[in-house]
C-alpha cells in the first residue's frame, strides 16, 4: 500500500513563513473575488492521496477564515486524503468559556474547520487546554519556549525572574524557565479584570533587580501595561517582555513600551511582524514550522510524533 505523500501549500500573506524543504512538494493557493465581492479558492498542485498541510490564518480580517475553509475544502475535492491547517495564531481560542446566550467561538471554529475538510490542526501556543478540547479534532499546540530561551540566554537575563502575568500563563512560563535553565520559582501575579480594566494585586514568589514576563497574547495591552506597572511597585529595575502572538490592537498597548527594557514578539503574525512598532524585537517561528512539516512529513509515512505543549499535553489536545 502507498503511503501518501505530504504536499504544502501557504495561503497569500503566509509564503514567506513556509520553510523551503528539498524533495517535498509546494502547491500554490489562490484567493480571488468575483464581481459581486464572493470568494473563490483555486488549488494547484499533486493533491490526490496527499497529505496536505496549509499554512494560514483564521484570524480577521474574516475572509481569512473563508480562504482556509475554501480551500480545504477544494483539496478535498481534488482528492487529498488529509488536510493539516498550520495555524501560528489561532484566533477565536480565547472564546472557550460558555456563557447564557453567547457564542461559543472555539467550538464554532472546529465545526467549520471539520466540515470544510479539515482533520487535524497545528498551531502555536494555543491559548488553553479547553481550547484544545472544544476544537474537538487532533490538535497540536508547539511551544515557543526554545525560542524565547535563545534569546534570554543572548540578552544576558540568566539572573531573571520569570514571571506568569497570571495564572493561566503558569505552564508556559514554566516551559521557558526549563528550557532557559532558570532554577528559580516562577513568580506569578493575580489578575482581576473590572469595568475599568484589568488590575493586578498579589505576587507569588519574590522577584529579583530584573524580570522576564511571558504571555501568549498581546492585544489591547491591558494585563502587561498592568503587570509591569506592578513588578516596578515590587522594586523590578528591568523588566521583559516575550508574547507569543502579537496583534497590537488599539491605543492601550503604546502604554507597554515605556515600562519596559525590551520587548519581543514572535512574527506568527505575519502582517504585523513585518512592521512591528517601534522598539519591538521579532523572533521567527521558521524553527517551529521546520518541525511542523517535519512531522507532517513522517505522518504522511506512518509513523507518529507528537510535539509536546506548555504543561505536557500532548499532540491530541495539547
Amino acid at each position: 500500500m502507498n503511503r501518501p505523500h505530504l504536499a504544502r501549500f501557504a495561503l497569500p500573506g503566509f509564503e514567506a513563513l513556509l520553510p523551503p524543504a528539498a524533495g517535498r512538494e509546494s502547491g500554490r493557493v489562490t484567493v480571488a473575488r468575483f464581481a459581486n465581492r464572493e470568494l473563490t479558492v483555486s488549488v494547484d498542485g499533486e493533491v490526490a492521496d496527499a497529505c496536505c498541510l496549509v499554512l494560514g490564518s483564521i484570524a480577521p480580517p474574516d475572509e481569512q477564515m473563508l480562504a482556509l475553509a475554501m480551500t480545504a475544502d477544494a483539496l478535498k475535492r481534488q482528492g487529498a486524503e488529509r488536510v493539516v491547517a498550520l495555524l501560528p495564531y489561532l484566533a477565536y481560542a480565547r472564546q472557550d468559556k460558555e456563557e447564557p446566550g453567547k457564542s461559543l467561538g472555539t467550538a464554532w471554529v472546529g465545526e467549520i474547520l471539520r466540515a470544510s475538510g479539515v482533520d487535524e490542526l497545528v498551531t502555536i501556543d494555543i491559548h488553553s487546554q479547553r481550547a484544545a478540547e472544544l476544537l474537538a479534532m487532533p490538535v497540536t499546540s508547539m511551544s515557543p519556549a526554545e525560542l524565547f530561551a535563545a534569546e534570554i540566554q543572548r540578552a544576558g537575563l540568566l539572573d531573571a525572574t520569570i514571571v506568569a502575568p497570571d495564572e493561566g500563563a503558569m505552564d508556559r512560563s514554566r516551559a521557558v524557565a526549563k528550557a532557559a535553565g532558570i532554577d528559580g520559582p516562577v513568580a506569578c501575579l493575580r489578575k482581576e479584570r473590572t469595568a475599568t480594566g484589568v488590575t493586578h494585586r498579589e505576587l507569588a514568589e519574590e522577584v529579583g533587580r530584573r524580570a522576564v514576563v511571558v504571555d501568549d497574547i498581546l492585544d489591547t495591552g491591558g494585563t502587561l501595561v498592568s503587570c509591569c506597572r506592578e513588578l516596578a511597585r515590587h522594586g523590578v529595575a528591568e523588566v521583559t517582555v516575550m508574547v507569543t502572538h502579537g496583534l497590537f490592537t488599539g491605543e492601550g498597548w503604546k502604554e507597554l513600551p515605556p515600562l519596559v527594557d525590551r520587548l519581543y514578539v514572535t512574527d506568527s503574525v505575519p502582517a504585523l511582524a513585518a512592521r512591528p512598532p517601534d522598539g519591538v524585537q521579532v523572533i521567527s517561528i521558521g524553527p517551529l514550522l521546520e518541525r511542523a512539516l517535519e512531522s507532517g512529513y513522517h505522518r504522511s509515512h506512518g509513523s507518529q510524533r507528537e510535539e509536546r505543549a506548555p504543561g505536557g499535553a500532548a499532540g491530541g489536545t495539547s
